[in-house]
């Protein structure tokens, strides 16, 4: 893409007819055209912003306006050549740390999201949150809290949205005030805006690691135990179906994202998703994803769709990103019908609230089935329950392990294999560990059937004895 095409969309007509210059400016006109010949930076913010301003202004006026700006190191050379030669033309004199501040902010504005720039290279952040243009908050370890940034405007923040969402194919206006995106790196990016929006455009973006997360730094942050992993490590190359569960942020993705890792190579696995997140390391990988409708309310491809037409191609596995609706009792069926190994993940509170969404979900096809029988398809296609919580300390654990073991009349039973015991709430920190029940669950016959023998000790019967 030329930079000229990048910019196009940031000039936004104002009601005088004065278009807005790209990179979230103002025109040069409006700006006092004064000479700063001080030797040191102007302490005002506005003064600052001025300058900024004019110095961009003039470099996006001097740069090539067909520069392929996916050759980004070339690009930023040329940004960096420009900047200097500006700066000494306009006979600028600024200290080295606000010099610095200021390229990297011009750099941003033209190759990556603005402001948001500096947060989205900051690793120790897991989430970024804008609500309109002067407050913007982030995560970091599980805690909120506001960031040192602002945007210049609420114009700024929709300059920002589009150039997220224009490259996926996607809209976001008055008629389609809300969008599911993704950075180029799969985070995750939600965006509202007026008038549903009543502080502006909002913006939430869910980072991904640069590097997947491990199996290893599950167990160091202390999310699982290493045996609950080797259970789970089971559980998939034994081909049982597993339904990831938790509240919003408890890290359910993650950890789909890590089970997956378990399923073997020669496996052909496809992947169906709202917006494509999942990061697999095996080779044999066909990844799909949703697509909303067009202008004309057209078009429109949904989750249950893709569900259905993967069974078309010949799938070992079918990994779900999330199931919400009515996809659920597509899912079912597919699991139910040889393509065993599946996996998916819910929003829930409990793993006993896991099982009584999927049946609402299921209600919401339309089939008008009884809810015996949705209980029964649930029961027979769901073999592992994980919950997952972000506890109050802010930390992400996995809570229950749980088998869902059949039907007794008519209410499905469900056994708790490990079970999240919390022993105290000290230095802000949750004290427990999640352990085993004591109890050995009746999917290890296929655990064994597939060739895996797991240790009593890892259902908690060598500690029995051990008491």
């Amino acid at each position: 893409m030329s930079i000229l095409k990048r910019i196009q969309g940031d000039q936004t007509p104002t009601p005088g007819g004065t278009g807005k210059v790209p990179g979230g400016t103002t025109p040069p006109s409006s700006i006092p055209a004064r000479r700063v010949g001080a030797p040191s930076m102007p302490t005002t913010q506005d003064t600052y912003q001025d300058l900024k301003v004019r110095v961009q202004n003039k470099l996006l006026s001097n740069l090539d306006s067909n520069m392929d700006v996916t050759r980004t190191a070339e690009v930023r050379r040329t940004i960096q050549e420009l900047f200097e030669q500006i700066l000494t033309e306009e006979n600028i004199v600024l200290s080295r740390p606000e010099k610095a501040r200021m390229y990297e902010q011009i750099a941003a504005e033209i190759l990556g999201f603005g402001p948001l720039q500096p947060l989205l290279d900051d690793d120790s952040i897991t989430e970024i949150m804008v609500n309109g243009a002067k407050n913007v908050y982030v995560e970091r370890r599980g805690k909120i809290q506001r960031a040192p940034i602002t945007f210049e405007n609420n114009e700024h923040v929709m300059r920002i949205i589009e150039r997220i969402v224009a490259p996926l194919g996607r809209r976001i206006d008055e008629s389609s005030p809300y969008v599911d995106a993704r950075l180029p790196d799969g985070s995750r990016v939600n965006a509202v805006i007026p008038p549903i929006s009543l502080v502006g455009p909002v913006l939430t973006i869910r980072k991904f690691a640069r590097n997947p997360i491990t199996v290893d730094q599950l167990i160091q942050f202390g999310s699982i135990t290493p045996e609950a992993i080797q259970l789970l490590d089971a559980c998939v190359k034994a081909r049982l179906n597993i339904v990831i569960s938790g509240g919003t942020g408890s890290g359910k993705t993650t950890l789909l994202n890590v089970l997956s890792g378990f399923i073997p190579a020669d496996e052909r696995i496809i992947t169906i998703e709202n917006a494509a997140e999942l990061q697999l390391r095996q080779e044999h990988v066909v990844t799909l994803e949703s697509r909303p409708p067009n202008i004309e309310g057209r078009g429109e491809i949904t989750i249950r769709q893709l569900v259905i037409n993967s069974l078309r191609m010949r799938p070992d596995r079918i990994i779900v990103g999330e199931i919400r609706d009515e996809a659920a009792l597509d899912m079912l069926q597919a699991m139910n019908t040889g393509h065993d190994g599946s996996m998916t993940t819910l929003h829930s509170n409990s793993p006993r609230d896991t099982l009584s969404r999927l049946e609402t979900m299921v209600m919401m096809a339309g089939m008008d089935l009884p809810v015996r029988a949705i209980r029964e398809q649930v029961s027979s296609a769901i073999d592992v329950v994980v919950h997952q919580e972000r506890l109050r300390d802010g930390t992400r654990k996995v809570v229950n392990i749980c088998e869902v073991s059949g039907m007794e009349g008519d209410v499905i039973t469900m056994t708790d294999i490990y079970q999240f015991e919390q022993a105290g709430y000290e230095n802000g920190k949750v004290i427990g560990r999640l352990r085993p029940t004591g109890l050995r669950p009746r999917f290890y016959e296929k655990i064994e059937a597939a060739g895996i023998h797991l240790p009593p000790s890892l259902w908690g019967l060598g500690e029995a004895r051990r008491r």
